[in-house]
């Protein structure tokens, strides 16, 4: 018997940018008893169905964008006889979908960490429940990832979680419903101890994956102060104090490491913020922009954020301090109008974005926007086929639409043909190449070129290419620019390296493998 645990994808390119964590994750909560689990990460290459057989157990985590992938590989473990068991954030939406549609025999919904061992048991005792709830654990309950399992050289970035939840409510963005507003927070001793594990494998480049790498403002502070609510000052405090201690080990790792994650806007405000995550070598972030009109934002429910000059100008503070940004900005809004397309590439250019992603707006399920789409479309839904345009993740994806709630003054072709464009404009070579400048030498000139030509390849996907041909040959491309770009991401492991000793007050897992102490068959990460 052997336990799978399966990345989902369409897409094989053979190499991939970011490790999915969540494989690893799981990988480190199945019980030792079943021995490790094996582990299919499709991005890279596709499941051998002949691998499973009667009486395996097979984790599959699903979003939204993969989840009709999913959900043939769950109907083909069934087939060949094993127990199959699906999580992630889809079937933690749609349990009864994961059940009728992926022929789940079971689901987990919210965090695995804990409760993934409970499956794997009930599965080998041949009764599992049909739902699970792993609800939201505290921090101090996530499990450090199973990275002896993962082959390094196919990976160019590795992935580290330090917090889950958001205390942001956008219209767009399900994190907040599904892993909460409250922000559960990891111990920075355990989050040095992963990367320092990365390291020594080889990884010089970590994605911090949080939800939201800045969860208290300098504005959440000073409105719990006006309030006197001195319970949630200390709760505040308490965060933001470890943020600055996270930032400030992550400062004393070897000066080769480069980090990258996501925050608000609002992080623009916070110069000493800013400092730190300079200083912790967090070199670049995922900004959420949106939209570069008061009235866009106000539509997508964020309009804390800044609009026009001083959105460039808050944008600019972050490049100012050392963090550079990759904005995201969305097209579609009911706001939008052709000039709009114009005026977001100018204000990205102008405010010194170092990486971009164009995306039309999608209602996801979980989000205010879906659930008000949903509402729009039940009196007559639109159907593809026999699939009611609200349940678009499972129309196959060569006759998917891209654009799914009708715009009031463009047509889905116009904003596709628009948006594509601005990917075209803001990554064409100049522009890569004005922007490489930010890098240090010609050797890191020359990788941030490949991964800006890879980004786009990869994510640009608005549908204008979409005969076969042509999509083959992007794919093509795409394995190309990832090979080349892996190259230039490598690093010399670092074996020698050791986690700082940090006292009886932090009990390490006893599952982590390395090279130091005996536990249980496994070995402890750090001491000599």
């Amino acid at each position: 018997m052997s336990v799978f645990l399966v990345n989902p994808s369409d897409n094989s390119f053979g190499t991939a940018v970011i490790t999915p964590r969540w494989l690893f994750v799981l990988a480190a909560a199945t019980p030792t008893s079943v021995g490790d689990p094996i582990l299919v990460d499709e991005s890279l290459e596709p499941i051998v169905p002949e691998r499973i057989h009667a009486g395996d157990i097979v984790g599959i985590s699903v979003h939204t964008g993969n989840a009709l992938r999913g959900y043939k590989v769950g109907a083909m473990a069934r087939e060949r006889g094993a127990w199959v068991v699906y999580g992630g954030i889809h079937a933690t939406l749609f349990p009864e979908e994961a059940l009728e549609r992926g022929q789940a025999h079971a689901v987990v919904k919210g965090d695995g960490d804990l409760v993934w061992a409970k499956v794997v048991r009930d599965c080998l005792a041949g009764n599992p429940d049909k739902v699970y709830e792993g609800g939201r654990i505290a921090g101090t309950d996530f499990l450090p990832a199973r990275w002896d399992l993962m082959r390094p050289e196919k990976y160019m970035w590795a992935s580290v979680q330090t917090i889950r939840g958001c205390p942001k409510h956008c219209s767009f963005c399900s994190v907040w419903r599904t892993d909460g507003q409250k922000p559960r927070q990891r111990r920075h001793e355990s989050v040095i101890d992963e990367i320092v594990n990365l390291r020594r494998l080889g990884f010089r480049f970590v994605a911090l994956a949080d939800d939201n790498f800045y969860p208290v403002t300098l504005t959440d502070l000073r409105l719990a102060r006006e309030q006197n609510n001195q319970a949630k000052v200390d709760e505040l405090t308490e965060i933001r104090a470890e943020r600055f201690a996270l930032m400030e080990e992550l400062a004393k790792l070897p000066q080769d490491m480069v980090f990258f994650t996501q925050i608000t806007m609002e992080a623009g405000e916070d110069g000493e913020y800013l400092d730190a995550m300079r200083k912790a070598n967090i070199k670049g972030a995922l900004v959420g922009v949106e939209a570069v009109t008061p009235e866009g934002l106000k539509a997508v429910y964020k309009d804390w954020n800044y609009s026009g000059e001083a959105l460039a100008k808050q944008l600019q503070t972050f490049k100012a301090h050392g963090v550079h940004v990759l904005g995201s900005f969305i097209f579609g809004l009911p706001t939008d109008k052709p000039a709009t397309f114009d005026a977001t590439v100018e204000m990205a250019l102008k405010a010194g974005v170092t990486f971009a992603q164009f995306v039309m707006m999608t209602p996801f399920p979980g989000t205010v926007d879906f659930g008000r789409w949903e509402k729009q479309q039940s009196v007559d839904p639109a159907m593809v086929g026999d699939v009611p345009i609200t349940r678009y993740w499972l129309i196959p994806t060569e006759v998917r639409p891209k654009m799914f709630t009708p715009h009031p003054s463009m047509s889905s072709d116009e904003i596709r043909e628009r948006t594509q464009k601005v990917w075209d404009r803001f990554y064409n070579w100049p522009a890569i190449w004005e922007r490489s400048a930010c890098c240090p030498n010609m050797t890191s000139r020359i990788a941030f070129i490949f991964l800006s030509k890879l980004y786009r390849q990869m994510y640009a996907g608005t549908g204008i290419s979409s005969d076969s041909a042509r999509r083959k040959k992007s794919k093509r491309w795409a394995r190309w620019t990832a090979r080349q770009c892996k190259r230039l991401f490598q690093a010399k492991p670092m074996p020698e390296l050791r986690s700082p000793d940090w006292g009886p007050a932090f009990a390490r897992p006893a599952f982590v493998r390395d090279e130091g102490q005996e536990s249980g068959g496994l070995t402890v990460l750090g001491g000599d």
